[in-house]
């Protein structure tokens, strides 16, 4: 059988994987089960749920959380604790605790499938050999209303999953202040699918959120990660040593904490520890392995070490194996189950070759599986290489949104000047359509994220991961529910999906943006009680934030349009009146604002974040380590037109002697992205202004990487003044122009940095014109026999001598024209 399809099946069993030895939980990627049931059962849907008619609720104000008496796991212990501290937030009420069966109250019992008969209940037979609840970490949830008072029963397979199967409850009871109920037909088995469910919540200066954060708050967020089957906790407790503003505790002390909270939810513990220096570096190399021993000494728990092959670290696999051999010799002294795992990112196909051979010769018995994650190969060939005793997991990128592993499709320049990398980013359907792509491959998976922007993401990765066949839009109803109030779910999972929907095409013609803000402010209206809930609040500041820049893209292009009118009569007007006049009506957008009430909106809900949250939404004013680090607030004026370089071109100009040659220039400015009838223009990494530009993105998935993408440059820490459209560059799969003039005469003309080798209908052509600084020209004439047949299509080569280069310093391409020459010859 094909691996891929193999995989695809979910049954990473330890009978077809081996995998037993390796991974530290005991369990294993599995089939999903999941068994939904009851008396009014209805039709099945396609992602194995059966519907239900639902009779009358069950009212549990005053039942009584009941736990097996004596000691227990810490994550059954835990179970009762969050279920009875997460229902008093939610209600107001405050469940009863007891382990001894009450009298004449309803009852939630907490407990494990081999201790249910303890209390003297008999549950309803279930024949089958594998039920989910008797899987790894599953967990049947049960209402019994046959007698009174009724029982609502969370039993885990162990312990694990009763903690997720109150995670689950929390999710199903219809809560609100001073009511608490349950559909009398809940009726749920289910397990996991995959075996490493989890995220990366690092404590350092890098973060847009965690680095503000104390225990507590460490505790709060891992407990709800839980709630949808995230099994798996990896901090980052050696990497950087600057402090932030915002921290609140040594790190030392938080790092310890993440692994006490761990221990006592039962959960997974790992750490991501780079080695940012030459391992050649004999001191550096000891300290650092003294200061991972430290670390694992302090720890109670602690399931797996990630060493980075890069990104950070360049070190080549002939350091780095034999140092994770001597982290792995530490760590079995303190943690003996733990095992060791390395990234391939940024290995070259040499290095690669070189680990494959030494886990070949060796395979050895500490290193518990490989790591795939942003500049690793593709997935498939790693699996197919890795001996199938060790594990292998995916480290995806869920947190950023440009210049990174998956970034947005077809993202509007406007969104990433302002939102930049790191801005609150639900992809539920974008995210959904990756892991089904990538999953198949892996054992699980631990997300790379910078913080809380990314929550929506980790969400579905979560459940996704718990049963791929989920829908996104069935994810997010439970969301809302559990995060916000049973009320809202509906409506707010389909507004969280508008969101998503917000960044989908050109901006300027994207008029649902208004809508999903309306949706948001009734949402919001409807429910004050919600102003204070931290997701709301990342909610409604996208909503507020992608309307104000719609607003302001409305607007300003208008600006632009109308200065670029004043130059383009400079002759008349004279170059100076001209220039002056333009930059009259290009500062309106300072002078004269537009939606001035959603600008104070979107500062109101970045202050409340920070206090909420710890959200750093602003360098100066929130602490953000970086432009670059979701710093909204402070790129929300940034001009959506080109004022500030053309501000920069006037200062130029007005220091030509010539009349002439000022008004030559200023025409030029005028019509740079309308160059005349019968010539184009494209803007080529600009999704709303490259309509030659064919976009390729094929079925193979975005893992293959095929698809072209533009990259959004980050200059001088976002504050650019250059011209938008070289902000932003893109080696197009091909620009095609159909229809031209057979008996003119073209020019190609681009823009760009570095070399650009063109074809022209699959024919190289060399330039007349070669610039190779960014704003300066290339032109390449255009043969007659290439118009004959009315179409042009445009492909470039890439240049062989970059492969080495820095990604930063490689050729690229920004704008193409065709021109078309004037009947007498003369240059357009």
């Amino acid at each position: 059988m094909n691996r891929r399809h193999f995989l695809k099946q979910g049954t990473l069993g330890a009978s077809a994987m081996g995998l037993g030895q390796v991974i530290a939980t005991g369990s294993f990627a599995l089939q999903p089960q999941k068994l939904i049931a009851g008396e009014n059962a209805q039709d099945q849907n396609s992602t194995g749920h059966l519907q239900l008619m639902a009779l009358e609720d069950i009212q549990l104000n005053d039942a009584v959380v009941l736990s097996r008496p004596g000691k227990l796991p810490f994550a059954e212990q835990t179970a009762a604790k969050v279920l009875v501290e997460e229902v008093e937030k939610r209600t107001g009420i405050r469940l009863g605790a007891s382990t001894k069966w009450p009298a004449r109250k309803p009852v939630i019992a907490i407990t494990s499938m081999q201790h249910v008969s303890e209390w003297g209940r008999n549950l309803p037979t279930r024949q089958g050999a594998r039920l989910p609840e008797t899987n790894p970490e599953g967990y049947r949830l049960y209402v019994d209303n046959q007698n009174r008072p009724p029982v609502v029963w969370v039993i885990g397979a162990d312990a694990r999953g009763a903690l997720f199967g109150v995670g689950n409850l929390l999710r199903r009871l219809n809560t609100s202040h001073g009511r608490l109920s349950i559909a009398s037909s809940l009726d749920i088995a289910t397990s996991p699918a995959f075996a490493i469910r989890g995220h990366q919540l690092g404590y350092r200066a890098t973060t847009n959120t965690y680095d503000a954060w104390d225990a507590h708050q460490f505790e709060q967020y891992i407990r709800e990660l839980a709630f949808f089957g995230a099994n798996s906790v990896e901090g980052i407790p050696l990497e950087g040593s600057r402090d932030t503003p915002v921290m609140k505790v040594p790190r030392p002390e938080i790092n310890r904490a993440i692994g006490e909270i761990c221990q006592r939810y039962g959960l997974d513990y790992w750490a991501w520890i780079p080695a940012v220096f030459s391992l050649k570096d004999e001191v550096r190399r000891k300290q650092m392995l003294k200061q991972c021993e430290e670390f694992f000494k302090s720890t109670p728990v602690f399931t797996g070490f990630t060493f980075p092959g890069g990104d950070p670290g360049n070190n080549p696999p002939e350091l780095v194996l034999p140092f994770l051999e001597d982290v792995a010799r530490l760590l079995g002294r303190t943690h003996p189950d733990a095992k060791v795992w390395l990234s391939l990112q940024h290995f070259t196909p040499a290095e690669i070759d070189y680990t494959f051979d030494y886990i070949d010769r060796h395979m050895p018995p500490w290193l518990g599986g490989l790591v795939a994650g942003p500049g690793s190969p593709p997935m498939e060939g790693l699996r197919n290489r890795l001996a199938e005793r060790y594990g292998f997991r995916d480290y995806p990128d869920i947190t950023h949104n440009k210049l990174c592993q998956y970034e947005v499709p077809d993202w509007d320049q406007a969104y990433a000047l302002t939102e930049g990398r790191e801005s609150v980013n639900p992809r539920p359907a974008g995210y959904a359509g990756i892991f089904s792509q990538t999953s198949g491959y892996t054992n699980g998976f631990i997300s790379y994220s910078e913080g809380v922007n990314d929550d929506v993401n980790k969400t579905i990765w979560s459940a996704l991961s718990w049963d791929p066949g989920l829908a996104p839009r069935e994810i997010l109803i439970d969301y809302a529910r559990v995060y916000f109030k049973p009320a809202v779910g509906e409506p707010a999972a389909d507004a969280i999906l508008a969101l998503e929907n917000n960044w989908r095409g050109p901006l300027i013609d994207n008029g649902a943006v208004e809508g999903t803000l309306r949706e948001w402010q009734q949402l919001a209206t409807r429910n004050p009680d919600l102003e204070s809930n931290w997701r709301w609040q990342m909610c409604q500041l996208r909503a507020n934030y992608d309307a104000y820049l719609r607003h302001r893209l409305v607007y300003e292009t208008r600006l632009e349009s109308q200065a670029n009118g004043v130059l383009a009569n400079s002759r008349k007007l004279g170059a100076n009146k001209a220039m002056g006049e333009a930059t009259r009506v290009l500062n309106q957008a300072v002078a004269q604002p537009v939606s001035v009430d959603l600008r104070t909106r979107i500062a109101e809900l970045c202050d409340r974040l920070f206090h909420s949250i710890g959200l750093q939404t602003s360098v100066k004013k929130y602490f953000a380590s970086g432009e670059e680090r979701g710093a909204v607030l402070d790129f929300v004026d940034y001009p959506l037109n080109n004022r500030w370089w053309l501000e920069d071109q006037f200062k130029v100009i007005r220091t030509l002697e010539s009349e002439d040659e000022k008004n030559r220039r200023l025409f030029q400015l005028a019509t740079w992205e309308h160059p005349g009838p019968g010539s184009f223009y494209d803007d080529l990494g600009n999704i709303a202004n490259s309509p030659h530009v064919v976009h390729c993105y094929p079925a193979n998935g975005p893992e293959l990487k095929e698809h072209p993408t533009p990259t959004f440059w980050w200059w001088d820490q976002g504050k650019s003044r250059a011209r938008l459209s070289w902000q932003v560059t893109l080696w197009p799969a091909a620009v095609v122009y159909e229809g031209i003039d057979p008996e003119a005469e073209y020019v190609v003309r681009s823009t760009g940095y570095g070399q650009a080798l063109l074809r022209i209908n699959g024919e190289s052509v060399q330039p007349t014109i070669n610039g190779t600084r960014m704003g300066e020209f290339k032109e390449f004439p255009v043969a007659a026999k290439f118009a004959k047949n009315r179409r042009l299509v445009l492909t470039w080569d890439r240049p062989l001598n970059e492969e080495k280069l820095n990604w930063r310093r490689k050729s690229r391409l920004a704008e193409v024209w065709l021109l078309k020459k004037p009947r007498t010859g003369r240059s357009a």
